[in-house]
């Protein structure tokens, strides 16, 4: 009786801590989920606060979240993906261009006119970090991997309709990739984090941005800009950002088979193609309030689309150099996200 007792609170002991033990159930973890995004964003209103409520229901209540948008645990968006790994918090959503060249090999996402549509393009995103860049995120668990529907020309004073009218104009891009993108068709690019984009649009450090239009009126763009310009339909976009969901690992080893197998089931391929396809699906709102201002909306002509993707063409070539550089093979890098992006555009 003595040992039956002792064992109980022993049990009882560990449970308290929140080690999962054979025979019993974890009764319940509470993960700090921390990201840049605004809390009127759509990303933090269509994606991470759905993710999250879902993810409480699968588990019956026993995951629960507490849930910081627009950083507010401190820290800078740059610093997310190493708040994850060093367990400063348990879950991220971060852009990982923010740290340049950290992460090289996703960068084929963001190269000019690849996406055909958010959610083939996050499913092949997922896809090839599986099978051509396994260790890419090696310091953390990721859990979905996605992208976001076409990005555009947003300008302040002057309407774009050709490569040559982004001379001279200071653009802001998100990443290295479309810095180079923007450069190579005749803007002035400037790197910067999307918060910073309304203060730099207010007191002309830009002259405009690249962004999608579901992210416009989170930054306030369709008030700080006139002018926007689209690719044509079924062209394929501009350019697109790849972003990482992702947990700190021991946070995740810690956790309970079943709890674990919760989080296992709101990952994965199926979970970033849902992301990518509601943060697309977001433009449609997006665009909405420029149009109810009355900006200027103009749509490329298919042979104006051609210019830009003549020219663009070097940023292609410069990262496969820079693969090859870093002891991979570019081309066949370059070759593969493009199979799998046209593998999951048929579904």
């Amino acid at each position: 009786m003595i040992q039956r007792r002792t064992l109980l609170k022993s049990s009882a002991a560990v449970a308290a801590l929140g080690v999962p033990t054979l025979g019993l159930t974890q009764q319940s973890v509470t993960l700090k989920f921390h990201t840049f995004m605004s809390p009127m964003s759509a990303v933090w209103n269509t994606m991470h606060k759905p993710w999250m409520d879902k993810v409480e229901k699968d588990s019956g209540g026993r995951i629960k979240f507490e849930a910081y948008p627009a950083m507010q645990l401190g820290g800078t968006p740059v610093q997310l993906y190493d708040q994850a790994r060093d367990g400063v918090v348990d879950v991220v959503w971060t852009l990982p261009g923010n740290t340049a060249g950290r992460f090289p090999r996703i960068e084929v996402f963001e190269l000019p006119f690849m996406l055909n549509n958010a959610e083939a393009t996050s499913k092949a995103y997922w896809e090839y970090v599986q099978t051509v860049a396994v260790d890419e995120f090696k310091d953390t668990h990721p859990l979905a991997l996605h992208v976001h529907g076409p990005g555009m020309f947003h300008t302040k004073a002057k309407q774009i309709k050709s490569p040559a009218d982004l001379k001279g104009l200071k653009m802001r891009g998100p990443t290295r990739q479309v810095t180079k993108l923007l450069q190579a068709v005749g803007a002035t690019p400037v790197g910067m984090p999307l918060p910073q984009i309304p203060d730099a649009l207010s007191k002309g450090t830009i002259d405009g941005c690249v962004i999608p239009w579901e992210v416009v009126p989170a930054v306030k763009v369709h008030e700080l800009t006139k002018f926007h310009t689209e690719f044509p339909a079924g062209h394929t976009g501009l350019y697109t950002t790849t972003f990482v969901m992702t947990m700190n690992k021991a946070r995740y080893e810690s956790l309970a088979p079943d709890l674990k197998k919760v989080i296992d089931n709101n990952s994965g391929l199926a979970t970033s193609g849902w992301l990518g396809k509601q943060q697309q699906e977001s433009d449609i709102p997006g665009r909405k309030p420029s149009v109810e201002r009355g900006n200027t909306i103009y749509t490329l002509s298919n042979a104006e689309a051609a210019e830009f993707v003549k020219l663009s063409a070097q940023v292609d070539d410069e990262w496969v150099k820079d693969m090859d550089k870093r002891g991979f093979d570019g081309k066949k890098l370059l070759q593969s996200a493009k199979d799998l992006i046209a593998k999951h555009g048929k579904a």
